[in-house]
């Protein structure tokens, strides 16, 4: 049965320890990608590698901590993973497109819209699209993180049944394998809880800007909208044939949710939220177990300054994110009105466009 793949690559497994491209790896990434698509797969493909590959073609000793020598390098090496990738991928008689994005990209829902259809028209024409970060002009405060999270919104986007996140270690463990020889895989993680966020680490190496923490970060996105994913190593012929097949050697990250519509996704992933809303504990069971809108009964406090229409985030009494919504008052509004019930609410505003403060249909819960 075929599907619909995302595969993610990060700097590490593309390039030498000194900076530059390894060409065998990305020789034999094409190959065992091009396999899955020889079998009918429609596989997307999300790499890192643009700065690691240029810093040294363009003259820096070292990978660039500097923003604007890292966007240098990135111009320069950009251009060379694509023609890696492209004379890779036709050695199996496979197209391959770029895309570049950046996180503000998704910030809009038209952008977001105009980009998946391109991707689909490629898949359509059995072209391999492959994404990456426009890091020519992306800055530090806005990057996804070694492209892990770009990975994940990816996925969602195109809804994928897969997200395969390749890393150098075959997975997540309860410690640092390498230096903790008691340390056990998970090899499969039904929910993202706090636990597995503790085993998490850091950044993992000299060439690439994310680690185990990124890709959970990542996971926690894709699965919550819907997308299973895998986390750990290819680096046999026909691993990635595992890794789909569910007998990789890494972590699965499990999954019961349907996909998320494309508006959902904005709404819970990629809008810039302008304000916060307190509610208060029958409001939160209400939102993310009731499937019920949010009313001004139910809030406690409001921070911030926006209007409606605006994306919001929903806030619990212990401070623990709840959700998303688009709110139909203004802060000032919302101040008068919280914690009335509805009948008092009309004595209060002359006029109110609907009573719901966040209506269900424009809510996600990301508890």
């Amino acid at each position: 049965m075929t599907s619909r793949i995302v595969v993610k690559i990060g700097s590490s497994s593309l390039t030498t320890e000194e900076g530059g491209l390894d060409r065998s790896s990305i020789t034999f990434f094409a190959g065992e990608i091009a396999a899955l698509a020889d079998q009918g797969h429609e596989v997307l493909l999300v790499t890192s590698g643009a700065v690691a590959a240029g810093f040294r073609e363009i003259g820096y000793p070292q990978r660039p901590k500097l923003l604007h020598e890292k966007q240098a390098a990135a111009a320069v090496g950009q251009a060379l993973l694509m023609q890696a990738y492209q004379q890779a991928f036709a050695a199996h008689r496979v197209t391959t497109a770029q895309i570049l994005l950046t996180r503000t990209d998704f910030h809009s829902r038209k952008r977001m819209g105009n980009a998946g259809m391109t991707v689909e028209e490629l898949l359509k024409q059995r072209v391999i699209p492959i994404f990456n970060e426009n890091d020519t002009v992306s800055v530090d405060e806005l990057k996804f993180g070694d492209n892990d999270l770009l990975s994940a919104l990816v996925a969602n986007l195109v809804k994928a049944q897969h997200l395969i996140i390749l890393t150098d270690t075959n997975g997540l463990y309860t410690a640092d394998p390498r230096k903790d020889p008691s340390a056990v895989r998970y090899d499969r993680i039904p929910e993202i809880t706090a636990e597995i966020y503790a085993f998490a680490g850091g950044s993992g190496s000299a060439v690439g800007t994310g680690g185990m923490r990124s890709k959970v970060d990542a996971a926690k996105v894709a699965t919550r909208g819907g997308v299973p994913v895998f986390v750990g190593s290819v680096k046999e012929p026909g691993d990635m044939q595992k890794a789909v097949d569910g007998t990789g050697k890494g972590t699965y990250f499990e999954t019961r949710l349907a996909s998320l519509s494309r508006k959902k996704q904005w709404l819970g992933f990629m809008s810039t939220p302008l304000g916060t809303v307190v509610v208060d504990d029958g409001a939160e069971e209400a939102l993310v177990h009731g499937g019920h809108s949010l009313l001004p009964v139910g809030v406690k406090r409001v921070l911030g300054t926006f209007h409606a229409g605006d994306v919001v985030e929903v806030i619990g009494m212990d401070e623990t994110l709840l959700g998303r919504g688009i709110v139909n008052y203004d802060d000032d509004q919302l101040r008068l009105i919280a914690g009335l019930p509805s009948g008092e609410v009309m004595k209060q505003l002359a006029s109110i466009h609907r009573l719901e403060v966040i209506h269900r249909d424009e809510w996600i819960t990301l508890k």
